[in-house]
């Protein structure tokens, strides 16, 4: 790699310097030039440039793991410490962390409902249990609010709603777009937290209305909810994060983006088997049409 770096560089310095520098005799450099790739080399060149066009199309958000499944779907043979060690050499990385803002406090809340799940976060069928939650995105304009609603039976974001004030209107606004989407046909469980968009009198008779079950974490524990925080950080970590926006729109264009056109139909689940939402959703009727 040491060899490759300089004869990349050698139009921008001298090879003696470059060598020094690297700790390399400069006629090892020149015999290295004369000799052609070994194949492990040329293979290893070869898949490194998979490596970096799965990576691209993840948006620049997949891991080895991941990396190491693309590749397999291209029918490559390859190991996932393979995988790491030539992503590592290229400089490829996952994306790392984001920084949660500190915790609001806000009064008792007017209505409160059992938890159901009780951290069972696995469902059976599509539109048995979904969960929502809401974050907030930094922009130039000030804060976007975001609330999601996930079904947990393939971990599909089946609405969302983006706002530039934290109200039950941009919770019900989701959870319109969830309903509208799927039209359940039999009792669903909502999961929330017990925030005032979630406990207030409008949301409470919405969810009479269409049929939801309410289900809510219990006081300042975010692991009952741990489903929404981790997509919250998913989203944060591969695509926030690397953004500064101007308008609350172009937040918003971008949330979009991810979401559908991303999130949903492309990035894989290791709850899924490595499949997207929409194609373990797809693989799952299917199953269920052949009777299996």
């Amino acid at each position: 790699m040491k060899y490759a770096f300089i004869r990349a560089h050698r139009a921008e310095f001298g090879v003696r310097a470059m060598c020094r520098v690297l700790r390399v005799h400069f006629s090892g450099f020149y015999a290295w030039l004369k000799e052609p790739l070994s194949h492990r080399a040329q293979e290893d060149a070869r898949q490194t440039e998979l490596i970096r066009q799965a990576r691209a199309d993840s948006g620049k958000v997949y891991g080895y793991r991941k990396l190491t499944d693309d590749l397999r779907d291209q029918g490559e043979i390859i190991s996932e410490n393979r995988v790491a060690r030539l992503a590592s050499q290229a400089g490829i990385a996952a994306q790392v962390g984001y920084r949660r803002r500190p915790g609001r406090h806000v009064g008792k809340p007017a209505m409160v409902a059992e938890n159901k799940l009780e951290q069972r976060f696995e469902a059976s069928r599509p539109d048995q249990l979904w969960v929502t939650d809401i974050t907030y995105i930094k922009t130039h304009e000030g804060w976007l609010y975001l609330c999601v609603v996930i079904d947990l039976f393939s971990r599909r974001v089946v609405g969302w709603a983006a706002q530039s004030r934290m109200t039950t209107d941009l919770a019900l606004q989701a959870l319109l777009m969830a309903v509208w989407r799927r039209k359940p046909t039999e009792r669903v469980i909502l999961h929330s937290d017990q925030g005032s968009q979630f406990t207030s009198r409008e949301w409470q008779a919405f969810l009479r209305q269409h049929g939801l079950e309410p289900s809510m974490s219990r006081r300042g524990n975010c692991h009952d909810n741990a489903v929404a925080e981790s997509f919250f950080q998913l989203l944060k970590r591969e695509r926030i994060r690397r953004r500064t926006y101007p308008t609350r729109e172009a937040a918003r264009q971008d949330v979009f983006e991810y979401i559908e056109l991303f999130y949903n139909p492309k990035r894989k689940h290791t709850n899924n088997g490595m499949l997207s939402p929409v194609d373990f959703e797809i693989r799952q009727q299917k199953l269920n049409q052949a009777g299996v």
